[in-house]
């Protein structure tokens, strides 16, 4: 886990205990079972992408506070250059980064990701909203429901994230724009 990914479950403890909501409290407001809320917290397990959105949200603040421990700032246009973005290791051969942390209110998160295909495929998610997926570099597949897509660069799929879904690259490195709208 990077640096930054590290301070997560710190900040969300620390912010969860300012506004003095217990563990068991914010499992339940979020729908997420205790065990793995707590296992979240104590950085035991990586917390998606979906569920942070969701614990801010309980939180009152923007996945931005909870990333980089700072308040976003932008409110008419955030510009992110090359390599600047909040970068995160969900786990080992999956890294994204966050390409607009520092937009106030924003109603869909892009990521830039980067899969190793020498690491283990994570499981198959799913969560609220939707998801485009744009391939910049190497191969991708990506799952959604029981289909697989393989797509090259330049290749995109759009699809309902409530669908189990994920992507692994094909061989080597590979690198995909992601915009998840929740």
């Amino acid at each position: 886990m990077n640096e930054t990914a590290a301070h997560v479950p710190e900040r969300i403890k620390e912010l969860r205990e300012i506004l003095e909501i217990s563990a068991l409290d914010m499992a339940k407001d979020t729908g997420i079972p205790f065990d793995t809320y707590n296992k979240y917290e104590k950085g035991e397990i990586d917390i998606p992408i979906s569920v942070l959105y969701t614990i801010a949200g309980r939180l009152g603040t923007d996945v931005t506070v909870l990333l980089t421990g700072e308040e976003a700032r932008m409110d008419s246009a955030a510009v992110c250059r090359k390599g600047k973005g909040v970068r995160i290791e969900r786990y080992p051969g999956y890294e994204f980064s966050s390409l607009a942390y520092n937009f106030k209110n924003r109603d869909m998160e892009p990521l830039l990701v980067t899969l190793d295909s020498s690491r283990p495929t994570a499981p198959l998610v799913s969560h609220s909203g939707q998801e485009f997926n744009y391939v910049v570099e190497g191969q991708v597949k990506i799952t959604v429901a029981k289909n697989n897509h393989i797509l090259s660069p330049g290749d995109s799929v759009y699809f309902d994230a409530r669908l189990p879904h994920g992507q692994c690259a094909m061989d080597g490195t590979a690198q995909f724009i992601t915009v998840i709208q929740e």
